[in-house]
């Protein structure tokens, strides 16, 4: 089974006993707040249960963020899309534990999964979207190199108002730079 190992983390795989972890925060306003439209609603035991078979079964391509020593859940990286013609993957990030929000564990997670991505991928890109209110996340990204590509204006609507969407990507030569 393949490990991406750094100074503090382990990008692995899925297990079950993820589960628990994960149903600590899929119906937690405060943590699924910075997610997509996916948490809208609340997500069920059995919406859980699939997401992790999927993982399980290979048919989405992700990492459980844990701690190295322990490895216990913090989160999940996962490689949302992959655009193998143009060698661009989009990216996802939960850190799904409150204690370790703004911890770096994040940014650590981000940068493994550019040296799996553009080394053992070979990508070329990675991109994401964050919403302009997530400062943390846009701190974090910019940390691993990520660049501001564009604004979707006043796509997303929360708690009365609507928000900015950014883009952000990072190439495989800015990264080698870096």
């Amino acid at each position: 089974m393949y490990r991406l190992e750094g100074e503090r983390i382990i990008l692995r795989e899925y297990r079950k006993e993820d589960y628990s972890y994960m149903r600590k925060w899929v119906n937690d306003y405060e943590i699924t707040q910075w997610l997509s439209n996916v948490f809208l609603y609340p997500h069920s035991e059995k919406d859980t249960e699939n997401f992790i078979n999927a993982m399980m079964e290979g048919k989405m391509k992700g990492f459980v963020i844990a701690h190295k020593d322990t490895e216990e859940y913090i989160g999940q990286l996962d490689l949302i899309k992959i655009d193998w013609a143009n060698r661009v993957g989009t990216i996802g990030v939960v850190i799904g534990t409150k204690e370790n929000l703004g911890n770096g564990y994040g940014t650590e997670a981000i940068k493994l999964l550019q040296q799996f991505s553009f080394n053992k991928l070979n990508l070329n890109k990675l991109e994401l979207d964050v919403r302009a209110f997530n400062k943390r996340a846009i701190r974090s990204y910019e940390k691993s190199g990520f660049k501001v590509e564009g604004v979707i204006r006043e796509n997303y609507f929360e708690d009365g108002k609507y928000s900015d969407t950014i883009k952000m990507g990072i190439l495989k030569r800015e990264w080698e730079e870096i």
